[in-house]
């Protein structure tokens, strides 16, 4: 059973990966891994647990020790571990859901029209480093997944033909990775090592700043050599250039989104709650503020408007997609897959910037935040006073920070491995064999860059 959950993870992920030719949206094989996963756990969860492999399992039993028996095997998968991995698969979902949102009701109230005004080259090559500084650094400041909704959102205002706006949708996920790896609250495997303690604000910012623009930057020299001519404007329907908002109202509605957006990070660090309710704030505020706005206009205007009809527009297959996706990785994580992983690259690696190298490229294929969890399990912080291979592992050791940027870059060399791509496929379904022949090499040229980088910077300050 433990061999056969794997066998279904890698069936649907081909499936995932094939859904073009297949003609099956990648939601439903997403949710049909995450449920079969879970079920094959349970049938085969004596076997399984009883191997001793699963640590939460074994922490488990460690603080409930009379529960070590078939009946409490049974009680800790239904029960403790579904539970407790809906919990966190739930925050992520309804932080997707919140961003998604808000950037859909800027969208319809036109408030991205100020600023693709204000971007006037149609130079592909112009606008591709355009967009990507620009993710770059909104995305250290909100995160990589908010980031890439925003300018997917964007690229949809200034980019016709659908291959160039998957190519610079593609590209906006490498810089929005490259971005959120250097920023405490970049991303989630950054956020889940700032609050762990290995790694603090300024060290992460300073040490992996550098390595992070050359991921982002080598894959844009690369591309300027060969992209040439110019992007095409989308045409205006008949209807469709009708203005349902003063520009006043598409101003404020514009910066109150921007605003909300910022606020979350602020709520975050402000409260200790999850970001996800502090995302659900910023739509509950601009939800009130919209309505009182449209409460005297007319019919037609009221629906396209209001927040009600907005949510319609939503793209609820990719919180589907997401949901499924990360149900059959948690399942692998409670049954111990990844703890094996984990403990085989300890042993027969024992180098932390290999390891740290192959966390991740495999970060592209299971979700980056159960490996990097596994990683913080395994290896505790140690003391200033630690020498030798343990130094590595002080607060803002070596392991930590290269930790950091390998787990949050990583992700880009398959477009479902990150929050940020899985977004940016949903939003624009961009095929995953596409994005395998058109990116994936850049991607993981990029990291290797920005990982010598971090090794040459590493060798010079240390």
């Amino acid at each position: 059973m433990f061999a056969l959950m794997v066998v279904v993870f890698v069936l649907g992920y081909t499936a995932i990966a094939l859904e073009h030719p297949l003609k099956i949206d990648k939601a439903a094989s997403a949710l049909l891994i995450g449920v079969l996963t879970w079920t094959i756990y349970v049938f085969g969860g004596v076997d399984i647990l009883s191997t001793g492999v699963s640590r939460a399992w074994n922490e488990y039993v460690a603080i409930n020790p009379g529960m070590d028996n078939a009946h409490g095997m049974l009680d800790f998968i239904t029960h403790h571990e579904v539970l407790h991995h809906l919990s966190e698969i739930s925050t992520i979902l309804f932080f997707l859901l919140g961003a998604m949102t808000i950037v859909e009701i800027v969208d319809q109230h036109q408030g991205f029209k100020i600023i693709t005004d204000k971007i006037k080259t149609t130079n592909k090559v112009k606008l591709l480093w355009i967009l990507s500084v620009l993710t770059f650094f909104m995305s250290a400041a909100l995160d990589n997944l908010t980031t890439t909704i925003v300018i997917v959102a964007l690229i949809r205002k200034l980019i016709d033909d659908q291959k160039d706006r998957w190519f610079f949708a593609s590209m906006v996920v490498l810089a929005a990775n490259a971005g959120g790896a250097w920023s405490p609250i970049g991303d989630v495997t950054t956020i889940m090592l700032w609050i762990g303690g290995q790694v603090t604000t300024i060290n992460i910012i300073t040490r992996v700043i550098v390595p992070s623009l050359f991921t982002m930057i080598v894959p844009l020299i690369i591309v300027s050599t060969y992209l040439k001519g110019h992007i095409t404007r989308p045409q205006i329907a008949e209807g469709e250039d009708k203005e349902y908002t003063t520009h006043k109202e598409r101003v404020f509605i514009l910066c109150l989104g921007v605003a909300s957006l910022l606020f979350v990070p602020v709520f975050k660090t402000t409260t200790h709650l999850p970001p996800y309710l502090g995302m659900l704030f910023g739509l509950g505020v601009m939800w009130v503020v919209t309505e009182i706005m449209h409460r005297n206009k007319d019919h037609e205007f009221k629906s396209r408007l209001n927040v009600t009809g907005i949510l319609k527009k939503v793209d609820v297959p990719t919180v589907l997609f997401f949901l499924g996706i990360l149900t059959a990785v948690a399942s692998m994580q409670s049954a111990g897959h990844l703890d094996i992983l984990a403990s085989w690259l300890d042993k027969n690696v024992h180098d932390i910037y290999i390891i740290n190298l192959i966390i991740g490229v495999l970060s592209s294929i299971v979700d980056n935040v159960p490996l990097v969890a596994a990683a913080m399990g395994m290896y505790p912080i140690e003391g200033a006073e630690a020498v030798g291979y343990a130094s590595n592992f002080v607060q803002d050791g070596l392991f930590w920070e290269f930790l950091a940027y390998c787990a949050g870059t990583g992700g880009s060399m398959l477009i479902i491995g990150s929050a940020a791509g899985v977004a940016a496929m949903g939003m624009e379904k961009i095929d995953f064999i596409w994005y395998l022949k058109k990116i994936t090499l850049l991607a993981f040229i990029g990291y290797l860059a920005g990982a010598g980088v971090y090794y040459l910077q590493a060798m010079l300050l240390h």
